[in-house]
């Protein structure tokens, strides 16, 4: 068998790595957990290989066991954070969130899922409507805000039942759903609705709505929202007002970041 260290590329290609990588590419919707055995079939490399690589990854965190099958963990979406993070999504998204800011007179904010959180990558603030500043590298608890139901909705079935599996809801409001089986039905709603909507949930007196930003291949990479104060928008205003141009929003930016090959 060929080495980890590498027969290609001047000596630096490493051949573990690329095993690594491609371990973690086996697993997919339609394959959300697999065997040692299918591990070492999909990816083409020994059981004992396919064992040294899945015992590492779950010793990083990456991968879980139960005895037999493996899956991914919700910490693979780091890896993920690592790229959005460099894409220079507000120099990008940037006009087109402060058209929508415009449009609805209210702040909009991009952010992409690093579990258990999301992570504010762009925003166009108006006015104060919430006591914690929020800026470029905030973080906020996914399963209580907008944008972290309508990724968590886009995530396989697996990832979305570890987090909730490891989740330990806090009631932020009195609003605020702490019931993990409630939690599992919103973000299950998101996916159907297209969008999700966080009443007072996360702080009294504010309310968010947030759609998906999707890349060439339809999956969603980041999430756009727009939040007020509950004073001036109701639920009703956010779904019938601002959703439509929410989603024509989503939909510029995710264009403009293909064109600039950025997803």
């Amino acid at each position: 068998m060929v080495g980890d260290a590498s027969t290609s590329s001047g000596g630096t290609f490493l051949q573990g790595l690329e095993r690594g990588l491609a371990v973690i590419r086996a697993f997919d919707a339609e394959q959300p957990s697999l065997t040692l055995s299918e591990v070492a079939r999909e990816v083409g490399i020994t059981p004992a290989t396919a064992r040294r690589i899945l015992l590492t990854l779950e010793e990083l965190g990456y991968v879980r066991s139960d005895g037999r099958r493996f899956s991914l963990t919700p910490r693979v979406l780091a890896l993920g954070w690592a790229y959005l993070s460099s894409l220079d999504l507000g120099d990008i998204a940037g006009p087109y969130m402060e058209e929508l800011s415009l449009k609805t007179r209210e702040s909009c904010s991009i952010a992409t899922l690093d579990l258990p959180d999301i992570v504010y990558v762009a925003r166009v603030p108006t006015r104060r409507i919430m006591t914690v500043a929020l800026g470029v590298g905030a973080r906020l608890p996914a399963y209580v805000t907008s944008m972290g139901r309508v990724l968590l909705a886009d995530a396989s079935a697996g990832e979305v039942s570890a987090y909730l599996a490891a989740l330990e809801p806090e009631a932020m409001t009195e609003h605020t759903v702490t019931s993990v089986e409630e939690l599992g039905e919103l973000i299950k709603q998101a996916g159907v609705d297209g969008y999700a909507l966080v009443d007072q949930e996360l702080e009294l007196g504010l309310r968010s709505i947030a759609v998906p930003i999707r890349d060439s291949r339809g999956r969603a990479v980041a999430a756009l929202n727009v939040s007020a104060h509950a004073s001036r928008s109701t639920r009703a205003s956010l779904q019938c007002e601002v959703l439509e141009p929410l989603l024509e929003c989503a939909d510029q930016i995710g264009t403009a970041l293909r064109r600039r090959g950025r997803i």
